[in-house]
């Protein structure tokens, strides 16, 4: 699946994710890895989502967003209340989907400027 605004232009921009595989800009990547607005951050810690706790999603808070996303491979699966109150608890927005949607919101709220995180889990 491709998408990306033609209107809008970052080197950050997820130009095409498929079940193991995302593309943002023009490398490939194939391990989970978090999105910012100025970096990707590979290897993220979980390796499939019953690796994804509180400690994970909590570490997202140091990048300082104001929106978390969390992209939970092909299919939509919510984690345990508690892996995302200490976000919540800060103020921080989470969003939980699918990573193919996970991947086009990011790219909205990029596009907008707004300070958005993405934890993706690839599988």
């Amino acid at each position: 699946m491709h998408f990306a605004r033609d209107d809008f232009n970052s080197e950050l921009l997820v130009r095409a994710w498929s079940p193991g595989e995302l593309r943002v800009g023009d490398r490939h990547y194939r391990r989970n890895l978090v999105l910012t607005a100025d970096r990707v951050i590979e290897d993220w810690a979980p390796q499939c989502f019953e690796e994804l706790d509180a400690a994970c999603i909590d570490a997202l808070a140091e990048l300082e967003p104001e929106v978390v996303l969390i992209g939970t491979g092909e299919t939509l699966r919510f984690p345990a209340p508690a892996c995302t109150g200490g976000l919540l608890s800060r103020g921080i927005g989470v969003e939980v989907m699918d990573t193919g949607a996970a991947c086009r919101t990011f790219n909205i709220l990029l596009s907008e400027g707004r300070r958005v995180v993405a934890g993706l889990l690839l599988k």
